[in-house]
């Protein structure tokens, strides 16, 4: 089985300010760092990362790096996915989410089955990281806008579902960021 991850990291950081919300300090190094990290020591055969931001691609070795402007999350998943290519299932994780862990990454990947996604939950609906298997990726291509894979996994049944335990915290402004 070949295991592809795809690293989200092309937002704009509206939300967080004038400067890019991936590139700041976090735990003594830039929050990239912690996804692309998490990535990299996950057991991954292939692993892509979109980013917008040139600046990131230092923190991206061991990635395969496609650049595009800041746009809706559509648009960077599709970017990704058009780069993905032989692949029997593919991990997508967000750039902003530094809590994730190498082991959290490999349980939802071992979750997914040939016909069914698997995606991350805590307190609240499915969201990433989720695996989504090579039959599902045609619906991913499909999204369009702000909407990313999550009205594809609100429906998914509970053995589908990879406790986050506290990891899945994003950050999306400066208040987000623990003390």
């Amino acid at each position: 089985m070949i295991l592809t991850g795809l690293l989200l990291a092309a937002g704009s950081s509206r939300r967080f300010g004038p400067s890019d919300k991936l590139l700041h300090p976090f735990r003594g190094r830039p929050l990239i760092a912690h996804a692309a990290t998490a990535m990299r020591q996950a057991r991954l055969d292939h692993r892509v990362a979109v980013i917008s931001n040139p600046a990131l691609s230092v923190h991206l070795q061991g990635f395969q790096v496609i650049r595009i402007v800041p746009a809706a999350i559509a648009d960077s998943l599709r970017a990704g996915l058009a780069a993905v290519t032989g692949t029997d299932r593919l991990l997508i994780a967000l750039g902003d989410m530094p809590f994730v862990t190498a082991a959290h990454l490999d349980r939802v990947a071992r979750t997914a089955t040939p016909d069914r996604p698997a995606a991350s939950v805590d307190d609240g609906p499915p969201m990433p990281p989720a695996c989504f298997p090579a039959a599902w990726l045609p619906r991913l291509a499909e999204l369009s806008g702000d909407q990313g894979a999550g009205r594809l996994l609100r429906d998914l049944s509970p053995d589908a579902l990879v406790a986050g335990h506290g990891l899945l915290g994003d950050i999306d402004r400066p208040g987000d960021l623990p003390g």
